[in-house]
Formats: C-alpha cells, sequence, structure tokens
C-alpha cells in the first residue's frame, strides 16, 4: 500500500522547495570543491609545511579514510533522530575542520583536520540527498534530485577555477576557508526552509509489532579500523620497513578488523550496517570491486598527476585545475546519455569499453614532459579518460541498484559509494609504495617523473582488469533500471563520492 502523501510536501517552484534546494546544492558543493582541489594544493600546502610523501598520502587519506568508513551510520543517524538535524550537524562540523584545515601549522596537525573533516562529510554526504528524497512531494522529488545532481556538477566544474586561483594568489589556505561563508547560507537556508523528518519505525522507542533497530556501532568502527590498519601498514612502510613492528601491528589489525567485520556484519543479519544477503547477488558482489577496482585508478591518476604537473612540468596551480577540467565537463554533460545507452543495451559494453579508453588515456598522459603543450600533449589523453569515466559512471550506479531488491537501495547506494572511497584511499596509500616513491622524493624531479610513469602504468592496469571484470561477469541486471546519478560523489579534477 502507498504511503500517504503529507500535505506538507515540498514542490518545486516554492520559495520553500527553492530554499531546501539551495542548501542541499551548497552543502554538497562544498565537499565537491575540496574534492575537486585538494589534490591540486598537494604541492604547495607540502612546501610551505614541508611535507613528505606520507604526510600528502594522509591529507587525502585521512578524509577519504573516516567518509567511507561512517557514510553509512550517517545515513542511519539521520534517518533515526532526524534528517535535517543530521544534515545541520554535518554542515558545522565540516565547516569546523575546514577552518582548522586552513589554520594549520603542521603536517600533524593538517592531518588530524582532515580526519574531522571527513568525518563530517559522512555526517553531510547522505543529508544532502535524503532531505531532497523526504521532504519533496513524489511528484517533484525527480525534478528536484535532477536539478540536485546538475548544480552540484557546476560546483564541481568551477572547483578548479576558483581552488586553483585562490591557491596561486592568496594560499592554499583558503580552499579551506572558502567553505565558511557558503556553510553560513547553507546553515541559513536549511534552518528557514528545509523540513524535519525521520524513519518513525526506527526512531520509536516502542513498537511491539517490530524489533527495534540498532545502531551497528562496532561495525563501522570495525571496517575504519580494516581500513585504517592496511593503509597505515602501506603507507608507514617504505620509511620503516616491511618488517618494522608498527608495520606489521597495523596490517595485522587491519587483516583482523576486517575478518571481524564480516563475522559481525554476518551475525546480526537485516540489523547490520552492511546486510551480508546483499551478496547473494552476484551481480552486486562483481560490480562494487570493479568499483573499488575502477576508482583506484582514479585516484592515483588524480594523486600524481596533480602534483607531477606543478612539480615538474611547472604549470601554476590554477593551470594544472584548468587541465582537468575538459574530465568533469564530460561527465556532466555525458553522464546521463550513458546511463540512457546502458538502459537500452545492457551494462556490460559501457563497463567493458570504458576503461579501456580511459586507460589509454592515461599512457598518453605518461608521456607528458616539461615544456608540454596543454593541446598537444595533455588534453588528448584528458578527454580520452573523461570519455571512458562517462562511460562508467552512470551505467555503474543503476546497475548496483537495480542488482539488488528495492528495500535495499539506500544501503546498496552507501556501500556502493564507501567502496568508491575505499578504492582512492587504497590506491593513494599503496602507488607511492608499488613505484618507489617516499620521504621528499615529490620535490625531486628526476625522482617524481619515474614514479609518477610508473604511477600511470599501474593505474591504465587497474583498469584493464575492470574491463577484464566486465566483460566476462556483469550481465544485465534482472529488472530495468533508469539512468540515475552517481551514488557516489561524481569523479571530478580530483575526485567522489
Amino acid at each position: 500500500m502507498t504511503a500517504p502523501v503529507p500535505a506538507s510536501a515540498l514542490r518545486m517552484g516554492t520559495a520553500a522547495g527553492r530554499g531546501t534546494l539551495l542548501a542541499a546544492v551548497l552543502a554538497s558543493g562544498m565537499v565537491f570543491l575540496d574534492s575537486t582541489v585538494v589534490n591540486v594544493a598537494l604541492p604547495k600546502l607540502g612546501q610551505d609545511l614541508g611535507a613528505n610523501v606520507a604526510d600528502l598520502q594522509w591529507t587525502i587519506n585521512g578524509y577519504l579514510l573516516m567518509l567511507a568508513a561512517f557514510v553509512l551510520l550517517g545515513g542511519a543517524l539521520g534517518d533515526r533522530f532526524g534528517r535535517r538535524r543530521i544534515f545541520l550537524i554535518g554542515v558545522v562540523w565540516f565547516t569546523a575542520a575546514s577552518v582548522l584545515c586552513g589554520l594549520a601549522q603542521g603536517t600533524g596537525w593538517l592531518i588530524a583536520a582532515r580526519f574531522l573533516q571527513g568525518a563530517g562529510g559522512a555526517l553531510l554526504t547522505p543529508g544532502s540527498l535524503s532531505v531532497l528524497q523526504s521532504g519533496f512531494h513524489p511528484d517533484d522529488r525527480g525534478r528536484a534530485i535532477g536539478a540536485w545532481a546538475g548544480l552540484s556538477g557546476v560546483s564541481t566544474a568551477l572547483g578548479p577555477f576558483i581552488g586553483g586561483w585562490l591557491i596561486d594568489a592568496l594560499s592554499w589556505r583558503w580552499i579551506f576557508f572558502l567553505n565558511l561563508p557558503i556553510a553560513v547560507l547553507v546553515v541559513l537556508a536549511a534552518m528557514r526552509w528545509v523540513p524535519e523528518s525521520r524513519d518513525e519505525s526506527a526512531s520509536r522507542t516502542e513498537d511491539p509489532g517490530r524489533t527495534r533497530r540498532r545502531f551497528d556501532v562496532a561495525g563501522a568502527l570495525l571496517g575504519a579500523l580494516a581500513l585504517a590498519g592496511v593503509t597505515y601498514a602501506l603507507i608507514d612502510a617504505p620509511a620503516r620497513g616491511f618488517d618494522s613492528a608498527p608495520v606489521l601491528i597495523a596490517a595485522l589489525v587491519g587483516v583482523l578488523s576486517a575478518v571481524s567485520f564480516v563475522l559481525l556484519e554476518r551475525r546480526r543479519g537485516d540489523a547490520a550496517m552492511l546486510p551480508t544477503g546483499l551478496f547473494s547477488s552476484r551481480l552486486f558482489s562483481v560490480l562494487n570491486i570493479f568499483t573499488v577496482v575502477v576508482y583506484a585508478a582514479l585516484g592515483g591518476f588524480t594523486f600524481f598527476f596533480a602534483v607531477y604537473l606543478q612539480n615538474v612540468v611547472e604549470w601554476s596551480a590554477f593551470r594544472t585545475g584548468i587541465a582537468l577540467l575538459p574530465m568533469t565537463l564530460l561527465l556532466l554533460v555525458g553522464s546521463a546519455r550513458a546511463g540512457a545507452l546502458s538502459a537500452r543495451i545492457g551494462p556490460r559494453l559501457p563497463l567493458a569499453i570504458g576503461p579501456v579508453v580511459a586507460a589509454i588515456g592515461l599512457l598518453l598522459l605518461r608521456g607528458v614532459r616539461p615544456g608540454a603543450s596543454y593541446w598537444t600533449d595533455v588534453l588528448p589523453g584528458v578527454l580520452l579518460f573523461g570519455i571512458g569515466l562517462t562511460l562508467v559512471v552512470a551505467p555503474l550506479t543503476a546497475s548496483v541498484l537495480a542488482a539488488v531488491q528495492d528495500r535495499f537501495s539506500g544501503v546498496a547506494s552507501g556501500f556502493n559509494n564507501a567502496a568508491s572511497r575505499a578504492g582512492g584511499l587504497l590506491a593513494v596509500a599503496a602507488l607511492p609504495l608499488l613505484v618507489g616513491l617516499s620521504g621528499g622524493g615529490y620535490e625531486q624531479k628526476a625522482e617524481l617523473t619515474d614514479a609518477f610513469r610508473g604511477a600511470m602504468e599501474w593505474c591504465a592496469g587497474l583498469l584493464v582488469a575492470g574491463a577484464v571484470l566486465a566483460l566476462v561477469l556483469v550481465h544485465r541486471p534482472p529488472r530495468a533500471a533508469p539512468p540515475s546519478q552517481p551514488c557516489h560523489s561524481m569523479p571530478a579534477a580530483t575526485p567522489p563520492k
């Protein structure tokens, strides 16, 4: 039986509808903007704070770790305690952490603030969509979410312009301070127009007809420990050695936490943060492995390319940001078309062809050298990489959602979001180790050049592996899935989730 539509449901074209959409778009824009420009800022902040390669890795991975580990818990908190309330807490938390990032006087301070920023993002990210999903009238919900996706994409595209200019004209610190005025607008709009909503069955203290669902805090903590242990071991191994006690202990903690996470989630059943029954769908499992592989390539590419263009090719931060802009524009313009194509022919071919096209783009970019021309040396590779990702993102999202029952669409979307973040996190942790980049090597042109070329080969290999996985194991979902926006944040000039 269809639930009745509340009389207070928001409509597009009303002041309340526009205000709610404004709050969601600006909040998402903060997260996407930071994702776009932090990689571009790495050389400048590294020079300013005396950072080594491990410090730069943790600047990226501290944020990704918290977001990947706690985004599902953030969504559950909103369902229980109020989506607007948790959304606003996430906005304030994220902004306060952003200010701490901008004020950082050392790498330890910055990394700690990035961890806090990721925790705020885990509250904010699911909330920006859930307030639209729950607040708008069903007849206007699709239009509202479509407008959110398009306008958030515009903010992502503007990131290279704004962030690159701020880094060159003022300081890398201003990419974080910029969040403060945006957050003020979000809070004012949310307090004025966003309606409160919650899952009444989740928040009810007494319900004789249901078993009260509890938060899977233990599962979230075990997931975070698993990612943190493996990440620490990979990042610290070049400096300490693989046989050092801290590296071995971190690796052991990561592996044991991962095993414990799986056992706990299996025991909790449908009450788990991640119901293991989802993985009875082979397609769902394969698509999430594919997500980790493809987003690992994306995360590794953006981490290395931004640093390489500035420290070896000697481009400015602004020019570096602009160099990657075509990739974002292609995703913004082409994702809906790629989703429609996948709906007609199935996801198998787009998911197999897209990574190969992107891999060719990376191999072209591998040859970029000092004195390179943007139009002949950089743009062709960026275009191919962007076209490849465009073929992947929307079909991947639609297929993930179509591979599970409707009642699990929220947790499936959230897990795929976390998988994309985890892929980027692991790539940034592992690639410098694999290509022999450590310490202050990112400031040495010869050493960074060798590492960059090796990293592009590894990333291209990951993409080809993803293509083979899709070609062999991906088939049309059992039910039709409409083209949808990415459930993780759009891969932009960093990149999601």
